[in-house]
């Protein structure tokens, strides 16, 4: 196969075959920056740390939290057809959540980085009859080595944004040599189905995005009762999967709105929750009392910025905010996914940096179901009107619902463009 191949990609093998040897060491950076799980390193290598379970086994793919979380519909479904399912990712977070989501019976390991010998190994060992990619997490060697195994590859929920689009225009040889050994691309988008079709892929069908059928985070009952109880009739704004930069914003909105609205609680939850004390910092530099979910405090009546700085925190925020800011776009990181607040029935703000989500924003801002904000100060303006006016907030929450419900039904349409690779395997394995 590597002869076959277009220059760029036979220097990637041969260059990430001769970097064997320096992968202790970067794997032992990774880990004293805490991206890397103490104990699960070998995975990383390809090494397993479970059985491979017997039957079929479809494998599912996704780079980090979001990947995974729009998969997890998908995954129960796919348990619920009997299928053995393994799932892998590539964050500390993103294994959390395996935890907290994946279905009884699925199994999560880390993917292993693209080395040939490690991507060999992971595939001798599970041996997966059909591999899904979500989204657009595509590794070289690893779509190689499922392709010279003869291992079906199917790309669930395609994307690639327009900055991404650009960079592989400038390969174009070897984006099409890696997409044209997927079996289907099921793109989420018109302009991903374009966009992955120029690039190289052969068969690919605009089906939805998965992420509009996501259902709602849980949340533990007790301490949502506990939370609203604190809370009481107080005003509540949230920002959600908030970046460097944002927190700065959402605290300044904070400071210039408490004279208006004394009782003001602002909820922040940012992506990487390890920052919680460094936004700590700053809000009580700003002079605002801090509580943080890390350390087991609560948002009592005298804490102005509430940190909710674990894992798995979101059903418990949006749940107590009306107004959710979505973070990622204000900071230049395209965005994060919106479908979660509007489902539990917040009004939605955004910044301008939304292209990871462009459709799905593009649609609710046409129908008014989310409202974008340029900067700081339209931030803090915006949240003010809302809070003053229940009537307007309430009209964008459920012109938003609305929207989503609209968009919905990838789910479905995935499962039916997959069903005629989920016969085969069940008449492989009766044949077995």
């Amino acid at each position: 196969m590597p002869d076959r191949l277009p220059l760029a990609l036979r220097v990637y093998r041969l260059a990430s075959r001769a970097a064997t040897p320096l992968m202790p060491r970067l794997l032992a950076g990774r880990l004293h920056r805490g991206k890397e799980h103490p104990t699960r390193v070998g995975e990383r290598r390809g090494e397993p740390s479970l059985p491979r379970p017997a039957g079929p086994l479809i494998w599912v793919h996704g780079a980090s939290v979001g990947e995974m979380l729009a998969a997890v519909p998908l995954i129960k479904r796919l348990r619920a057809g009997d299928f053995a399912v393994l799932v892998t990712s590539g964050t500390v977070t993103s294994a959390s959540l395996a935890g907290q989501r994946l279905p009884a019976g699925a199994l999560h390991q880390f993917i292993p980085l693209d080395v040939p010998q490690f991507v060999a190994r992971f595939l001798d060992h599970w041996r997966p009859d059909l591999a899904l990619f979500v989204e657009s997490d595509l590794w070289p060697n690893l779509i190689l080595g499922c392709a010279g195994r003869k291992i079906p590859m199917i790309l669930v929920n395609g994307r690639v944004s327009k900055r991404s689009f650009d960079r592989w225009r400038l390969v174009a040889s070897t984006s099409a040599a890696l997409l044209s050994r997927f079996d289907l691309c099921l793109a989420q988008s018109a302009a991903n189905a374009q966009r992955l079709s120029r690039l190289g892929a052969p068969r690919v069908s605009s089906i939805g995005n998965l992420k509009l059928d996501v259902p709602a985070p849980p949340v533990d009952a007790p301490t949502l009762r506990r939370f609203n109880a604190l809370i009481g009739l107080r005003a509540v704004v949230a920002a959600a999967s908030t970046h460097p930069g944002e927190e700065t914003a959402v605290i300044a909105a904070h400071r210039r709105l408490k004279a208006k609205v004394p009782n003001l609680l602002t909820v922040i939850a940012p992506r990487h929750p390890e920052r919680g004390p460094s936004i700590a910092d700053s809000a009580q530099a700003a002079g605002l009392a801090v509580g943080m979910r890390s350390r087991g405090e609560l948002p009592k009546r005298d804490v102005d910025v509430y940190i909710a700085d674990s894992l798995g925190e979101l059903g418990l925020v949006y749940r107590i905010a009306p107004i959710v800011f979505m973070g990622g776009s204000l900071a230049s990181h395209g965005g994060q996914n919106p479908i979660e607040p509007i489902r539990l029935g917040a009004a939605v703000l955004h910044g301008p940096h939304i292209w990871n989500f462009a459709e799905i924003y593009g649609k609710l801002d046409a129908a008014h179901g989310a409202e974008l904000v340029a900067d700081e100060l339209a931030l803090t303006s915006k949240l003010g009107a809302w809070l003053a006016d229940q009537g307007a907030r309430a009209a964008v929450a459920k012109a938003g619902a609305a929207t989503v419900d609209k968009l919905s039904g990838a789910l479905e349409r995935t499962l039916a463009a997959l069903d005629p690779y989920l016969m085969q395997l069940r008449l492989e394995q009766r044949a077995r």
